[in-house]
Order: structure tokens, then C-alpha cells, then sequence
């Protein structure tokens, strides 16, 4: 099984999209490397992440870099796929040498990714990676996000006091670790909440018709759906729902921040509240200067996963700065000091399992725009 990762012809067919910086020259440069989905049906994750990682590569450069040293990133495309995460990981480590690793977006995918870094002694950062047994991995595994249970916790919380739901159905990707657990979570806080799970349904992700199982939740009369999926899925299970005449509300998670879900779903899916790392809405002024500065560059609205992949480079930036001698160990151990970073998304501090300490917001759907609803604190 693993041997199938590093193949001949998974290597040759790796797609390199982006290389951030001017020379290969390692000593006089830092070798950064990313891996994320840029094709396929998450790209938006990928890509996304990936210009926020450069908005952060050249503002440090502008600086003069770190130690008198240019950054320069190397961004490999895993196509979505967790055998490909772990294929790029092996290259970005073994043949181009970097110093650490910012990806996975996807839980499934950095728990591919991993193993590889943690076997080599290569920091691995990721950004949205929410499943708990990502940093169990290994010490030199960390996130920057909030992770599942405190994730599902927010949105059955949200869904019982603030919506005042009673019953609500939930709809998981199967093949998805992220929507699985995030799932169990939900349906367990709502359940000790006073709640009633009225229907627990399931899809596979790549699926294109929902409806046999969104009639049979129907039928169960719940008051609420909760989906955690991803955007593509879920922006079609949004048309289908309100085509069956299911018009209730739809619940879900940070997996859902992408421009691409108003342009699938459409008015089906206005109305609807998700889980997020960031509100646009916010009037922080690092926030606004974040997405003035974004909107300047590429002439759109950043999302979450773009804040966060901007938030995730300067968090391993200013790590690697603390360094005496710019080591993968030592770079594991400033990370691992993380403490009130003040980053777009908001303070974050790493705990002693690398997972970050932060607040989530919850958003509502209005078209293009995700509004501002509620904060909600560790």
C-alpha cells in the first residue's frame, strides 16, 4: 500500500504549480514547501491557501527575508487525492529538501501527508486540518485551526440556543475523516443538549444525486440538517433538498467556505449557516487591512482558507526566525512556543498536543457574501 504512494508514474504525473521565489540556490535561500489540492473538486483549497501563503512570502521578503535569507515556496498540486498528499510530501522533503511543510487543507489528506514528514524530522503546519488524530501523528505535526470537537460543538450549541432546533437530521461524507468525526460530535453535544437526531444519513464524496437520501430524511420530519461535506457536494444537496421541498435549515462547517458554493447551490443554498475561521464582516483592523490588501492582488474577497493560509506561513515564518541555525528540529521547538500570536484570524496559541487554541465564528449565507452572526471562545 505504501509503496503504491511513491510509484514511478504518480511521481512523474506530480503537478507543480507554483514555485515563489528567484533561486534554487539552498544556501541562499529558505526552501519552504506546500501541498494542497489546486485541481479537482476542492481546488479552491488548494488554490486559495496557496495565495495566501504568497501574500505572506513576499511581504517577509520585502522585509529581507529571514536571517538575510530570501523565502521561497515550492507548491505541489496532490490533485485531492490522500495517496498524492503523501507522494508530494515525499518529494517536497526528499528531493527538493524543504525546511517545512504547510498543508494539508483536509484532514484526509494531512493524515496522508503526515507520516511522511513525521518519519523525516520535517515540520508539518496545516491550516484547516480539523481531525483530532492529525497531530497524534507526531510531534512535528501542528495545526493552526480550531479542531473537530470543539468545531461540531459550536455548531450543535448554535443549532439548539441560538436556532432553537429540536430535531435535526445529519448527512456526512463517508470517505471524508473530517466529516465522520466532526458528525459524531455534533450528533453526540446536540443529543446531550436535549435534541433528537432524527435521521443520520450518508453520501460518498464525488456523488452528484442526493435525492433517494434526502427523501428519506424528509420523511423523518426533521427541523434542521447538519452537513458536514464539502462545498461541491454540498451546494448540490442544497438544490435537491429545497427541490424535494425540504426547507429547513442547513448547518455546516468551515468545509463549506469557498466562493464556489454560491455558484452551485445558488439561492438554494441563502439562508444557510456555517462553521469558519474568519468574517470578512470583522472590524479588526488587521482583518481589514488583510482583505484590502488581498482585493488589491487578486480582485477577490479572500476566504477563510486563504486567511489561514496566510496566518500558517507567518506563524512557521516567525518560527523559523526564533531559530539558531535554521534546523527542522528547531524549528519544531519555536512552534511548539507559539503563544498569542496575533494573526489575522485572531490570537493563537499551539498547546501542548499542537493544536491551536483560537475562536470560530459562525456565518450565514447571503449570496456571494458569508454574514457575520456570532463569535464563539474555547
Amino acid at each position: 500500500m505504501i509503496r503504491s504512494f511513491f510509484s514511478r508514474a504518480t511521481l512523474a504525473g506530480l503537478v507543480l504549480i507554483a514555485s515563489f521565489g528567484c533561486t534554487r540556490n539552498h544556501d541562499q535561500e529558505i526552501l519552504i514547501g506546500h501541498l494542497g489540492a489546486m485541481t479537482g473538486s476542492e481546488a479552491t483549497f488548494g488554490l486559495n491557501t496557496q495565495k495566501g501563503i504568497q501574500m505572506a512570502v513576499e511581504e517577509w521578503n520585502a522585509k529581507g527575508g529571514i536571517k538575510g535569507k530570501k523565502i521561497s515556496v515550492k507548491s505541489l498540486d496532490n490533485q485531492g487525492k490522500p495517496e498524492e498528499a503523501a507522494a508530494t510530501a515525499s518529494r517536497l522533503i526528499n528531493q527538493d529538501h524543504v525546511l517545512a511543510i504547510i498543508g494539508d487543507n483536509t484532514s484526509s489528506r494531512a493524515l496522508a501527508a503526515g507520516p511522511i514528514a513525521q518519519q523525516n524530522k520535517i515540520p508539518l503546519i496545516s491550516s484547516t486540518a480539523t481531525a483530532p488524530k492529525l497531530t497524534e501523528v507526531g510531534n512535528y505535526i501542528f495545526r493552526i485551526c480550531f479542531i473537530d470537537p470543539f468545531q461540531g460543538q459550536v455548531m450543535a450549541k448554535f443549532s439548539r440556543e441560538t436556532l432553537k432546533l429540536k430535531r435535526v437530521a445529519i448527512f456526512r461524507d463517508l470517505k471524508s475523516d473530517f466529516s465522520v468525526g466532526i458528525a459524531d460530535i455534533f450528533k453526540a453535544k446536540f443529543k446531550e443538549m436535549g435534541g433528537e437526531i432524527a435521521a443520520d444519513a450518508g453520501y460518498q464524496g464525488g456523488d452528484i444525486d442526493f435525492k433517494a437520501q434526502l427523501t428519506q430524511i424528509k420523511a423523518a420530519k426533521p427541523d434542521g440538517l447538519f452537513i458536514p461535506g464539502f462545498y461541491t457536494e454540498v451546494g448540490l444537496i442544497a438544490r435537491q433538498a429545497r427541490g424535494l421541498g425540504l426547507n429547513i435549515p442547513l448547518l455546516g462547517t468551515d468545509s463549506w467556505d469557498s466562493t464556489k458554493l454560491s455558484e452551485i447551490g445558488g439561492a438554494s443554498i441563502n439562508g444557510s449557516y456555517f462553521s469558519n475561521h474568519y468574517t470578512v464582516e470583522s472590524t479588526d483592523p488587521m482583518v481589514q487591512e488583510f482583505v484590502a490588501k488581498y482585493k488589491a492582488k487578486y480582485n477577490s474577497v479572500p476566504d477563510g482558507v486563504a486567511v489561514m493560509g496566510y496566518d500558517a506561513a507567518n506563524i512557521l515564518f516567525s518560527a523559523i526566525e526564533r531559530t539558531q541555525d535554521l534546523k527542522p528540529d528547531q524549528i519544531r521547538d519555536e512552534l511548539a512556543k507559539t503563544k498569542d500570536f496575533k494573526a489575522v484570524t485572531g490570537k493563537i496559541t499551539i498547546d501542548e498536543k499542537r493544536n491551536a487554541v483560537k475562536p470560530a465564528v459562525v456565518v450565514k449565507v447571503d449570496g456571494t457574501s458569508n454574514r457575520y452572526v456570532t463569535t464563539v471562545s474555547p
